[in-house]
């Protein structure tokens, strides 16, 4: 039996939540075609009879405008320096960029095993791949190169054969039945705040954050209050849409996914509430939960 601690890094929305997702089964990270859709450090536990492997989901390392992308950046950082493998995940089908290379300069300030991940090779012609895994093996010294596509589920297994190689330990951190270490709150709030993602115009998602107020279990189903925290009232009027039809759809879409996740029936009740500039002031990112890496 071997163990160890994986951690995913890369760029906004190469796919590293989905590749997440589909290794542990269940959804630990919220998924969006929009890029800096995850703000925490996610944990994400694959158990077998041979391993287990703790995965660490990062926010993607970027360029940050407010406090907020400062503090995503720093739990990006600090992944590396406290796992034992580290992913790096690229978009196989996007050219190299210097947010890629930002990052190889700053994997070779550390002394771990690094794996390339290309991803979404579904995207891509087979030539197109080894012209990829060329264009990156020169640039620095991974362990291994592994192609694969996280939405279709291609080549996974494949990625945790290799991992197996790499695993230092031999106990078991979480029990079996352990598939991540977030609280219910957090992914209540997470499930909503996607949804905000999914339905909203590019210039809203990024602007929100979701708050669990109150979670009640009652004998069958759940009754739960979720706060939706905008930094302006025009995104307030956005979200709430015309006769509060937007509301009423990620209420929706939300409760979908929460009685999957509850196994229960669930009645919510989503209201917004203004907090203006609170990405970038400290008293609100920690009021929130981003705690630990602010300055």
């Amino acid at each position: 039996m071997k163990s160890g601690f994986v951690s995913l890094i890369g760029r906004p929305n190469v796919g590293k939540s989905t590749l997440l997702n589909n290794i542990i089964g269940k959804k630990v990270a919220i998924t969006s075609n929009k890029p800096q859709t995850t703000r925490n450090i996610i944990e994400g536990i694959y158990n077998d009879d041979d391993m287990q492997i703790v995965f660490i989901d990062t926010p993607g390392i970027h360029k940050p405008k407010y406090k907020l992308g400062k503090y995503l950046n720093k739990q990006a950082y600090y992944s590396i320096n406290d796992v034992d493998i580290i992913l790096f995940l690229i978009d196989g089908s996007e050219t190299l960029g210097k947010g890629d290379l930002y990052i190889i300069e700053k994997l070779k300030e550390i002394n771990k095993p690094v794996i390339l991940v290309i991803n979404k090779i579904d995207k891509i012609k087979k030539e197109d791949i080894l012209l990829k895994i060329n264009e990156y093996k020169d640039l620095y010294d991974f362990k291994e190169i592994v192609p694969l596509s996280a939405l279709k589920k291609d080549n996974i297994k494949t990625l945790i054969n290799v991992l197996n190689k790499y695993l230092p330990d031999n106990v078991r951190y979480f029990d079996n039945n352990t598939y991540t270490n977030r609280q219910i709150e957090f992914l209540i709030a997470e499930i909503v705040r996607e949804k905000v993602f999914n339905l909203t115009e590019e210039e809203v998602p990024h602007s929100v954050t979701c708050v669990v107020e109150q979670i009640k279990k009652e004998k069958n189903n759940y009754s739960i209050n979720v706060a939706i925290i905008v930094d302006r009232d025009s995104l307030k009027k956005i979200i709430i849409g015309k006769q509060g039809s937007m509301i009423k759809n990620i209420g929706i879409e939300a409760r979908k996914d929460l009685e999957g996740l509850l196994e229960h029936k669930v009645y919510l009740d989503l209201f917004v509430k203004t907090i203006k500039n609170w990405r970038d002031k400290e008293k609100y990112l920690q009021e929130l939960g981003f705690k630990d890496f602010l300055e």
